[in-house]
């Protein structure tokens, strides 16, 4: 689904797609923030804060074209994506 400059992607119960939420509940959500810094800067303040990357990075698609992603999890082991458009 879009709105406006944000893409947000619908995971069907029981059919997620990967990445994702390491437990999947209807009604959760995964994120993904835009950042206007390079990839290779944002894996460094990561790995600088001791932030474990669970994949990434990978090229994917965003609300407005190609972007390249890392991915997290939060404490609640919900999935968090940081990406830069390409």
């Amino acid at each position: 689904m879009r709105f406006g400059n944000q893409k947000i992607n619908l995971h069907e119960a029981g059919n997620e797609f990967d990445p994702k939420a390491k437990h999947p509940l209807p009604g959760s959500a995964d994120l993904c923030f835009i950042s206007d810094e390079t990839i290779d800067h944002i894996i460094g303040h990561l790995r600088k804060n001791n932030v474990s990357i669970e994949e990434g990075p990978v090229r994917r698609t965003g609300a407005l074209g190609p972007i390249v992603s890392v991915y997290m999890r939060d404490p609640d082991q919900n999935l968090i994506e940081i990406s830069q458009y390409l």
